[in-house]
C-alpha cells in the first residue's frame, strides 16, 4: 500500500463519522536508524532463509552454498571464516555462523550420539557381569550396527528423512537386538554344559530360539505400523520396523556363526568350566 492509500484509510470518529487518517496525523519524512542486533553479547547481522521442497533439512542448503561462501572475502581481503558448531572466537573478524534449525539439529544428534555411546558401555558392562567374559559381549553386541543395513535403505526408499526420532529408534533397537543375541548365546552355553557337541548346540539354539526372537520382532513391527503415518514419529516407525526385520534375520545367522568360531578357537571345555563355576 502506498503512503497516500494509507492516509486515505478511514477510522470512526467520536460522533460516528468516518475520518481519514490524513486529518489526524502529520507526515514528516525522516530516516530511521538501523537496528543493531546482538547475540551472546556479540554484534550480528542475520541472513534468514527457509528450506522447503524436496530438500527440507538445512544441511542440504549449507552444502549447496559451501563453494560460493568459500569465495567470499572480508574487508581485509581474507576468506570469511565459516563456523558450524561453535561461536567465533574473535568478534573483530568477519565470520559466518550457521545457526537456527541447523544448530538445533547438530545439538540433538550430538547429545543422542553421546547417549548412544553411554548405552553401549552400560550394555557391555551388564553382559560382562553375566557371562564373565570380555569377548562374549562383543559378539553379542555385533548385530547392533547391522540395524543400519535396514534403517538407512528404508529411509531412502520411503523418502523419509533421518530425524531425531529415527535416532531414537536406532538406540532402542540396540537393547532389543542384544536381548536376541543373549537368548542364542545363553542357550548354546546351556547345551554345551549338558554335553552337546558345539555344532549341534549352535544349530539347536537357532532352531529353538527362532520362535521367541521372531515373535518379538513381529510385535515391534505391529507396534511400529501404528505410528508409521504420523509426520513426527514416522522416522521412529521406519527405523524400528526396518531395523528389527533386517537385524533379526541377520542375528539368527551372525551370532551363532561368530560364537561358533569363538568357542571353537578357545575350546569348549573353557566355556563349560566357566558355566560350572558360575553355578
Amino acid at each position: 500500500m502506498s503512503l497516500d492509500g494509507l492516509l486515505d484509510v478511514t477510522v470512526q470518529g467520536d460522533q460516528g463519522r468516518l475520518v481519514p487518517l490524513r486529518e489526524l496525523v502529520h507526515v514528516t519524512p525522516t530516516v530511521r536508524e538501523k537496528f543493531i542486533y546482538h547475540k551472546n553479547l556479540r554484534p550480528v547481522t542475520y541472513v534468514v532463509a527457509e528450506m522447503a521442497g524436496a530438500a527440507e533439512a538445512p544441511v542440504y542448503g549449507i552444502l549447496s552454498m559451501a563453494k560460493r561462501i568459500e569465495a567470499l572475502k572480508g574487508s581485509n581481503g581474507r576468506a570469511v571464516q565459516v563456523i558450524s558448531t561453535h561461536l567465533p572466537e574473535d568478534s573483530a573478524q568477519y565470520a559466518i555462523k550457521w545457526d537456527g534449525e541447523w544448530q538445533i539439529t547438530y545439538e540433538v544428534f550430538r547429545d543422542m550420539g553421546v547417549a548412544f555411546g553411554v548405552v553401549l558401555v552400560l550394555i557391555y558392562l551388564l553382559v560382562v557381569g553375566w557371562f564373565r567374559s570380555f569377548v562374549t559381549p562383543l559378539i553379542i553386541m555385533a548385530p547392533i550396527p547391522l540395524t543400519l543395513i535396514g534403517i538407512l535403505p528404508a529411509h531412502a526408499l520411503g523418502g523419509v528423512f533421518f530425524t531425531a526420532t529415527s535416532m531414537i529408534g536406532f538406540i532402542a533397537l540396540a537393547g532389543i537386538i542384544v536381548r536376541n543375541s543373549i537368548l542364542l548365546v545363553d542357550f548354546i552355553n546351556l547345551e554345551l554344559e549338558a554335553g552337546e557337541p558345539l555344532a549341534d548346540a549352535v544349530i539347536k539354539a537357532g532352531a529353538v530360539r527362532f520362535r521367541p526372537i521372531v515373535l518379538t520382532a513381529a510385535a515391534l513391527v505391529v507396534g511400529g505400523l501404528v505410528i508409521l503415518l504420523d509426520p513426527i514419529f514416522q522416522g521412529l516407525a521406519v527405523a524400528l520396523i526396518s531395523g528389527v526385520v533386517v537385524s533379526t534375520a541377520l542375528t539368527l545367522i551372525v551370532i551363532p556363526l561368530l560364537y561358533f568360531m569363538y568357542v571353537n578357537a578357545t575350546g569348549v571345555e573353557r566355556v563349560v568350566e566357566s558355566r560350572r563355576e558360575e553355578a
